[in-house]
């Protein structure tokens, strides 16, 4: 989130503004938790692309900005080019991005972006079913806006022809059980309604401000809906896994970094994929990536290990310790080598874990289309496939970097699955063939 956002996903905000003379880099951290984005002053390219031709760069004078990248360049990084160019586009299947508020500029904004990279226009829903008053506290609705704006812009990005329902609820989502009862009533909505089977959210609340009643019965209605939805309703969720490394706020107002590792509800849930974060480079050898600090990771201090997690080495196990590990895979998050983004008048460089989890649900509508029907819950496939002997080409295994942050000892990045970046990014041409395979196996 932006501003003070307690986590579409966490939302530090590093702004980048580029003047005539050459870009300016200025760090401000905004405390929020959602996403991170990088503004800029650039102006907007609104003609439409024309040719056939991909387009490989980043409009106007993110040009200059060595870490922007266009769709077309995460189409190929995460092998999603391929499966675009055999017509398995998302077509048929439905995304829904759980928000506060939402952005008022969107539609405006998707065109503009949409013209610029000769996407088809988006199929763009925008829903608020909740009859309650507004609640927004820290003034955050320009950091939502950011946020819906980012989710949106990356689901098309990589699923083009998938329908995005954008869920909204009129009040903020910020730390301990704020916002989550208005969240669930809106997951309920999804499902009774039949909106669509797979689901992204960037947001989260730290562990340490759900530890009273409240918070854990709130968390156990929460879990009885998700255990439900995915196993006999088909649904597929994806959650940031944070981004604050391997610690998290340490309080409701969200105004102290915790000096503990923890992690963060929704994440956390072993019936949610969580999605981490890695710093992606375009090399003379191709897209390399390394851990994102910033990438949120560890173990539940309320989840017992899920059984999927049982067949990670014994090297795992010994971190684990029957703790849900957190998270479950990884993509690009690092602000500075991120998705181009447009929103009003502006073009910036997006980043956060709530940039990598709208990116896996993409991959699902792709996914679902290929598969013929919902694949629903895909964690224990996923692991399957983590101890498989296409391990390789399905997953870039990420190995280099960590989680530490501020005084809080994280994780090392090491082979296989780790808790900074799970069983790894997605290699989907690969990928979405195996893990349609394992489903239809179990």
């Amino acid at each position: 989130m932006i501003d003070n956002l307690r986590r579409f996903l966490p939302l530090a905000l590093i702004v980048v503004l580029l003047a005539a003379c050459g870009p300016t880099v200025t760090a401000n951290d905004t405390g929020g938790n959602g996403n991170k984005h990088v503004a800029s002053t650039a102006t907007p390219t609104t003609k439409p692309n024309t040719t056939s031709a991909p387009i490989d760069s980043c409009p106007g004078d993110l040009r200059t900005v060595p870490g922007c990248y266009s769709p077309h360049q995460f189409q190929v990084a995460y092998g999603v080019e391929s499966l675009l160019r055999k017509g398995y586009t998302g077509k048929g299947q439905t995304v829904i991005d759980l928000v506060s508020f939402g952005s008022p500029t969107l539609k405006e904004d998707m065109d503009v972006y949409d013209k610029t990279f000769g996407l088809p226009p988006v199929d763009l829903e925008v829903i608020s079913p909740l009859n309650v008053p507004e609640y927004d506290p820290r003034h955050d609705k320009g950091g939502w806006a950011g946020e819906t704006t980012l989710d949106v812009q990356i689901i098309h990005s990589i699923a083009p022809d998938a329908k995005i329902i954008v869920l909204v609820s009129p009040v903020a989502e910020t730390e301990g059980t704020i916002g989550l009862p208005e969240f669930r009533q809106l997951e309920q909505y999804a499902i009774d309604h039949k909106l669509g089977n797979i689901v992204s959210q960037s947001w989260g609340a730290s562990e340490l401000t759900l530890q009273d009643a409240a918070g854990q019965q709130e968390l156990q209605k929460w879990n009885d809906l998700l255990k439900k939805a995915t196993t006999e309703q088909g649904m597929t969720y994806f959650s940031s896994s944070g981004d604050e490394g391997a610690t998290d706020y340490a309080d409701i107002n969200a105004t102290k970094i915790a000096n503990v590792p923890t992690t963060s509800f929704a994440a956390d849930s072993p019936w949610i994929t969580s999605v981490g974060g890695t710093s992606i480079i375009n090399s003379a050898s191709g897209y390399v990536e390394r851990a994102w600090r910033g990438s949120g990771g560890g173990f539940s201090r309320f989840w017992q290990e899920p059984d999927y997690q049982k067949t990670l080495s014994t090297a795992a196990q010994d971190q684990l310790k029957n703790r849900r590990g957190v998270p479950d895979v990884s993509a690009a998050a690092d602000p500075y080598t991120g998705l181009a983004m447009y929103q009003s008048g502006s073009w910036g460089v997006a980043g956060g874990t709530s940039a990598a989890a709208p990116l896996w649900a993409g991959l699902m509508a792709i996914a679902n289309q290929m598969a013929g029907h919902p694949l629903g819950f895909i964690n224990p496939a996923l692991y399957k496939l983590g101890n498989s002997n296409t391990y390789a080409q399905d997953f870039h295994d990420v190995v280099v970097g960590n989680n530490n942050y501020g005084q809080v000892q994280g994780y090392p990045a090491i082979k296989g699955w780790d808790p900074v970046t799970g069983l790894g990014s997605p290699n989907a041409e690969k990928l979405i063939p195996d893990l349609i395979s394992a489903i239809n196996s179990q």
